[in-house]
């Protein structure tokens, strides 16, 4: 399963969700954020629950920094 957390207009994390990997071919790959705005609307990007990549697990209210590529707490 793969996470995605959606962002608000400021970057700031509202809520994440689990996808199933059938829709996502790999990590980080722009298919999967786009079957999340898609379905849900909104604007995506993938997060990893074991932290593998964009430094920390997206909660809500965390906020992610898009020069740095990585979720992190608000600024």
């Amino acid at each position: 399963m793969a996470h995605f957390a959606e962002l608000d207009e400021n970057n700031i994390v509202l809520r994440v969700c689990v996808v199933d990997n059938k829709y996502v071919p790999s990590d980080m790959h722009v298919d999967g954020e786009t079957w999340c705005t898609n379905f849900f609307g909104g604007t995506w990007k993938q997060t990893s629950y074991n932290e593998n990549f964009r430094l920390v697990f997206a909660g809500t209210g965390r906020w992610y920094d898009a020069d740095n590529d990585i979720f992190t707490n608000a600024p």
